[in-house]
């Protein structure tokens, strides 16, 4: 994907977030969310955003293609240095490298911001996913069986870290 370029989120780029968001939603490979999102949800949720927890985008040609970003692990003190992470890839641009890019650019902005670890809760029905996050070093830690009922089945999410 050496013709994108990943950069900070701006308003402007609520309607491509919240597209591409939707896709991962339908597609039921890279979360248990299943409520689809609106832009103007996507924008508040930019606006709330605090200077740790950026959003970036990838994009491809000048149009977004991908979005990824830093968030709380918990709310509570002793975590301040734990961040949970989120990727999404367009559907058109999936297998093509952008996911390695922007996971690259997301750990690199945890260092920036003082992180120690980086976790994530992910689908083991994922394999492009699970081969991402294992070749940018992160390891399973556990498995959380049956850990949300997804269109009326219970699925399992591992449990992954990376210190930085």
């Amino acid at each position: 994907m050496s013709a994108s370029r990943v950069r900070p989120a701006v308003e402007a780029d609520a309607p491509a977030i919240c597209e591409i968001g939707n896709e991962g939603i339908e597609d039921r490979l890279a979360t248990l969310e299943t409520e689809l999102r609106t832009p103007q949800e996507r924008t508040r949720w930019l606006e709330g955003r605090g200077p740790r927890h950026p959003v970036v985008v990838a994009e491809d040609g000048g149009r977004v293609v991908a979005w990824g970003s830093l968030n709380p692990f918990s709310p509570r003190d002793a975590y301040r240095h734990v961040a949970d992470f989120s990727i999404y890839v367009a559907r058109s641009h999936r297998g093509k490298g952008v996911g390695k890019v922007l996971l690259a650019r997301l750990v690199e902005l945890a260092r920036e911001h003082g992180y120690h670890k980086m976790v994530l809760s992910a689908f083991p029905f994922n394999p492009a996913g699970m081969a991402l996050y294992e070749k940018l070093g992160f390891r399973t830690v556990g498995i959380y069986k049956e850990q949300g009922l997804l269109d009326g089945r219970w699925v399992d999410t591992i449990v992954m870290e990376k210190l930085l």
